[in-house]
Parts: C-alpha cells; structure tokens; sequence
C-alpha cells in the first residue's frame, strides 16, 4: 500500500540530496568561473554570449536552490496539516489493517477477516522477537470478521507478558488445502494521535497503528441508556390499568 505519509517522506529526502548535490555543484561552478576568468588569453578574451550564458546558468542554479528550499518547507508544514487532520478522528470507531497490540489487563485482542468459508483456519501468536507463543484454530471459521482474544497463555515459550507487544497471524485453507485470504485487523476507538519519524500514527484501544493502515472508520455507537426500574414498574401499570383483556370478549 502506498500512502500520503511514506510519499511525503521520500520528497523530503530526494529534496535533501539534491540541495546538497546542488550546493556542491553551485560551489564548484563558481571556482571554475573564476579560474577561466583570472586565465583566460587576454588578447582572446571571453565572448561576452557564452560568459552571460554561463551568469544564466549560475542564476539558474541559485533559483533551484531556492525551490527546493521552499518544497521542503512545503512538506514541512503538510506533515503538521496531517497530524491536525488526524486530530479530527479521535473519538471515532476505526478499523485498521494492524496485527501488533499490546497485552494489558491479562489479555489481548485483534479481530481477523476470512475471505469465504474456510475448512480451517490456523492462528498464531508471536511476541516482539517473532517468536510464536500461541497456535491454535480460531474459534471461528466463516466468511466475515471475527474476534479472538488470548489470555496469555503460551502453548510455546513464555507466557504473555503486562504491558509487552504482540502480533497475530492468520492462516485460512479450503477443503483442498489451498489457501484462502485472510486477514488481521485491529478494531476500536481512536483515543489519541501523535507523530513519529515524520509520520502519523493512532491510538486504537491497546494499539498504535499507522494512519496509513486504516481502511476503515465510523461513527462511534453509544450505548442507550435502560430506563430505571421504578418507570418500568410505573408504564406496565399504566399498560394493566388501561388495557383489559375482559373487554375484547364482551
């Protein structure tokens, strides 16, 4: 997947490496200018076309110098717009292409996407090493998006660990043994944004993903709020007192 954020960087960087190459070749334009002026045949002088044309060029240079300058300035200030844009996300339900979230509370969770209906699907746990701690079928192995949570139980290796990343990895085959498309997504509330090494990343419940992996967001759902018992009490006695069943028969 090629997004706004990894473009954005490799602008940078192509502007960085040519203001250098640039300046270097600007420096040495002007030493070999000078050298062809202080040695040059005074009785066959410089044509005064070719020493405007090279002036031009070395105006030229000094132009693209300072377009650069202003395109990294430019950059700048879009990577700041981005995460300002992010800003705009928090509170919303977000759905992201992510399979690395922290351990916390004695669990942790990720959901997992199965293309069609699979005749099995193999999960795997791994820890920040890329070690698998926990293999075993999913609990669910229809087409859709399905959760699996793991209590931290390693069947290999250590147990999980408060507070410590892990990843999960999905596996899904047909009847016949041939693979199936599957997925690992992290689901959940964007609660806050911050920006590393020039990109942006979410906070989604125990996770951090890249704002590039989401491929999903929605509104966030709030809970109705039940009524409380005494007004349940008080409509079914409204209901009783104004409905009677006698009348219908009569």
């Amino acid at each position: 997947m090629v997004d706004a954020v990894t473009t954005t960087n490799n602008a940078t960087n192509r502007i960085n490496a040519g203001t250098t190459m640039l300046a270097s070749n600007f420096e040495t334009f002007l030493a070999l200018l000078t050298s062809q002026l202080k040695n040059q045949d005074p009785l066959s002088p410089v044509d005064s076309n070719q020493f405007t044309a090279q002036l031009t060029q070395m105006a030229g240079v000094e132009q693209q110098l300072l377009t650069n300058e202003l395109l990294k300035s430019l950059v700048a200030a879009q990577g700041g717009g981005g995460l300002a844009g992010a800003a705009n996300y928090i509170g919303r339900d977000a759905t992201a292409a992510w399979s690395a979230t922290k351990f916390t509370d004695g669990e942790a969770g990720w959901s997992y996407e199965v293309a069609a209906n699979a005749a099995s699907v193999r999960l795997e746990v791994l820890d920040g090493s890329g070690n698998v701690v926990w293999s075993g079928d999913a609990p669910d192995k229809t087409t859709g998006v399905h959760d699996f949570s793991w209590d931290g139980e390693a069947t290999t290796g250590n147990d999980g660990q408060e507070g410590q990343v892990y990843s999960l990895k999905v596996v899904a085959k047909d009847a016949a043994g041939g693979a199936i498309d599957a997925q690992v997504l992290t689901r959940g509330r964007i609660t806050g944004v911050e920006m590393y090494d020039g990109e942006t990343y979410l906070t989604v419940g125990n996770s951090i993903v890249p704002l590039s992996s989401v491929i999903a967001l929605e509104e966030a759902r709030t809970a109705q709020t039940p009524p409380p018992a005494d007004e349940d009490e008080g409509l079914l006695a409204s209901l009783a007192s104004t409905f009677n069943p006698l009348k219908l028969l009569s």
